[in-house]
């Protein structure tokens, strides 16, 4: 069966599960996974993980991403960005100036109120489905991390391109709209586009047209996630099976840390953790 990773250039208008819907068709594979949701309107990178590689969407998940945004200014809406109803509008008298000295309140560990269009639960329920019923709830702050922002170029009068690099759980909508609020004229996101995560960027993005032409020939191996970890590459039958049945593996001349190990006839194992020359598996890759 297919199993791997590939790096989707998602279309606008799809969910993220949408794409996944896909590419089980095309793959002839049940286990489909995608390592960080993008909004419909949203483009770029969306890290999908099939077969055995599922088993690395929770690693992908807790990435930094960066993305792409178009800020317009003088507009709020209901869902912070475009597409949704405005509440508000002005003519700005905001300059590129304005803008940049406002973007480092945004920068480093902040906190930031999730939008009442998520797929966050309250009591149960997905805000979203509250949002649309024309409800409204009280959302505590979440912590997020914005490690760089900046002001890329100037489109119109009201018109601006970020570029954002950010921790999980962060809402460019959010952000927009809240630039927007710290300049007192109201914002929206216009566009986003996202150009990296989990580490893989659009150099490495294929297309869903790409993919019912070539197939699981575009997949990349599951390793290639962890690349950033050393490997170890096991010697004796003993220690496979050992590793195989989920059990510590000695490895007395690995220093500690987190490695790639695989087997005598090089496959992919698993991700384990080396301390005192033990290995213990971490995430294993083997297996139906």
């Amino acid at each position: 069966m297919p199993s791997g990773i590939i790096i989707i250039d998602k279309p606008m208008d799809w969910t993220s599960m949408d794409v996944c819907a896909k590419l089980r068709g095309i793959l002839k594979e049940k286990r489909v996974g995608h390592g960080g949701t993008l909004d419909p309107m949203a483009t770029g990178v969306l890290p999908v993980f099939v077969g055995q590689a599922t088993r690395a969407v929770e690693f992908a998940e807790k990435g930094k991403k960066e993305y792409v945004a178009g800020l317009r200014l003088g507009l709020v809406t209901d869902t912070q960005d475009v597409t949704g109803t405005a509440l508000e509008r002005c003519e700005p008298a905001v300059s590129r100036e304005m803008l940049v000295a406002v973007l480092p309140r945004f920068t480093g560990e902040i906190l930031q109120i999730p939008p009442m269009y998520s797929a966050i639960k309250i009591g149960g329920k997905k805000l979203y489905d509250i949002a649309r019923k024309g409800g409204e709830v009280e959302r505590a702050p979440r912590p997020i991390t914005i490690f760089e922002l900046e002001l890329l170029e100037q489109t119109g009068p009201a018109e601006f391109t970020l570029r954002c690099l950010c921790s999980k759980g962060t809402y460019i909508r959010t952000l927009c709209h809240d630039i927007g609020q710290a300049l007192g004229c109201g914002g929206c996101m216009s566009s986003l586009r996202r150009t990296m995560a989990a580490g893989f960027t659009l150099s490495q993005a294929v297309s869903l047209e790409d993919v019912q032409e070539r197939g699981a020939a575009l997949l990349m191996p599951t390793d290639t996630y962890f690349l950033e970890y050393p490997a170890l590459h096991l010697s004796t039958e003993r220690q496979e099976h050992r590793c195989r049945n989920g059990n510590p593996v000695d490895a007395a001349a690995c220093p500690d840390g987190t490695v790639r190990v695989y087997g005598r006839e090089g496959d992919f194992l698993c991700l384990s953790q080396a301390r005192d020359g033990v290995l213990t598996s971490v995430k294993n890759f083997f297996g139906a």
